[in-house]
């Protein structure tokens, strides 16, 4: 057998391959052989047809099963022959031939994975943002829990005054225009409201908005023209002056719980305050441990990225990009994007697309290897308990379940997914984690 193997750019190799007379005439008695015993021919017993009538009534099905054995046997041949070759799939052969001096032939193209020089991954420099939990989160906290057990009387007696709470209708207009005319899709949910409750403060909704409702009762009607702020999320409209047009509906004035460990009990029965600050603590801890887990795991493979640079597959790119960029569209829809607005960013949202496409698979393709070079394994123990905590979310039977991923094709990814999460847990440990105080919007 003759095969010919040469590599290419961007992660590809071709192969053509000649197999000799005699090894397709014994492949293709094989598969004769193989017909004969199993084929069913009218008037003959199993497995008592000629040969001769055999290929006669199964000609086209036999050639076509002796290909593509021949071409499996060359792929694997060639695969021994270049064992430094990481083949992630290939391609339809191409030039498929058979000569007239009998022997086989036929072309394929390979793609490959990337051959990458493994920057030195142990000891990856990050940088992580002090944290602390402090008696002052935890008492903002506890006022966020006590705003939810908050009374609300009406005022009936006098105009609203600061603190207090508002209950408007309104309409908002630019130069005449409805709101969402002007700044499309995204400024719907601001364009008109009825019923919004809006605390009667200087933080409140826009600059001076709440000023201008100092002095209103139930049932007056107003107009309260602001200054769109320079930051405002939807850029065209940044800097205009919107109209509203506003109605109070209603005033109230709010009672909070005392902080005591009657208001503790409310929470949690049996809980004292001290108790439920605890449990505060304890929560913030937690998340803030989840927070920091996520910044170092982020932070090591940026760093890791930032440290290689190799090509990755043309088509795995293009899989990857098409993707993303789908899952790009569906957030910005679901955050009030219009289609047409979509449309009008859709080069910027390619180009982000592609440029996450290629880190992502950068990052993939790194992180097998550093799990071959570390011999990170996930072991089948592993992938059973991975599997019954995913049959139990998903409230069926493991076996059944366990049946239906192998189906759709779904164990390989999560057992990569399991060993990606093992190389990263190895990077993280392995990193030297330097703690920098959280930037400020002044710096």
């Amino acid at each position: 057998m003759n095969i010919r193997l040469e590599k290419k750019e961007q992660c590809l190799a071709a192969i053509s391959v000649e197999v000799p007379a005699e090894k397709v005439t014994e492949e293709r008695n094989k598969v004769i052989k193989a017909f004969v015993t199993q084929a069913r021919i009218p008037g003959f017993r199993p497995g008592k047809a000629p040969k001769s009538v055999i290929e006669k009534a199964h000609g086209s099905d036999i050639t076509q099963e002796v290909e593509s054995r021949l071409i499996q046997n060359s792929f694997q041949e060639a695969l021994k022959e270049h064992n430094d070759l990481k083949v992630l799939s290939v391609k339809n052969p191409e030039n498929v031939t058979h000569q007239a001096d009998g022997s086989f032939t036929f072309e394929a193209e390979i793609i490959t994975a990337p051959e990458i020089t493994l920057p030195e991954y142990k000891g990856l420099e990050i940088e992580v943002p002090k944290s602390e939990i402090t008696d002052e989160t935890v008492d903002q906290n506890l006022e966020q829990l006590r705003q939810r057990f908050a009374d609300y009387e009406d005022i009936t007696d006098r105009a609203a005054g600061q603190g207090d709470l508002a209950i408007i209708d309104y309409t908002a207009t630019i130069d005449g225009k409805p709101l969402d005319e002007v700044g499309g899709e995204q400024a719907k949910p601001l364009a008109s409201n009825e019923g919004y409750w809006i605390r009667i403060e200087e933080e409140a909704f826009f600059p001076g908005f709440t000023d201008a409702l100092v002095g209103t009762k139930a049932n007056d009607e107003k107009e309260i023209t602001v200054t769109l702020p320079d930051d405002f999320p939807i850029e065209s409209i940044r800097g205009m002056e919107a109209v509203f047009a506003v109605t109070v509906t209603g005033l109230k004035t709010e009672s909070l719980p005392e902080l005591d460990d009657e208001f503790a009990e409310k929470i949690e029965a049996g809980k004292s305050l001290d108790d439920i600050k605890t449990l505060i603590r304890d929560d913030l801890d937690l998340r803030q441990k989840r927070q920091l887990e996520e910044v170092k795991i982020n932070s090591v493979l940026a760093k890791l990225n930032e440290l290689t640079d190799f090509d990755v597959p043309e088509e795995f790119l293009q899989s990857e990009t098409q993707g993303q960029a789908d899952a790009m569209v569906r957030e910005g829809l679901e955050a009030g994007m219009s289609e047409e607005e979509v449309e009008e960013r859709q080069a910027g949202l390619f180009e982000e697309a592609q440029l996450r496409a290629k880190n992502s698979l950068k990052t993939n393709f790194l992180l097998t290897e550093i799990a071959e070079t570390e011999g990170l394994k996930v072991e089948n123990s592993e992938m059973l308990q991975r599997v019954t905590v995913m049959a139990k979310q998903a409230k069926k039977p493991v076996k059944g379940y366990m049946k239906e991923l192998q189906k759709d094709g779904q164990l390989g990814n999560i057992r990569q997914n399991m060993l990606f999460s093992k190389a990263i847990d190895f990077l993280v440990e392995h990193a030297n984690v330097t703690e920098v105080e959280p930037e400020t919007e002044e710096n």
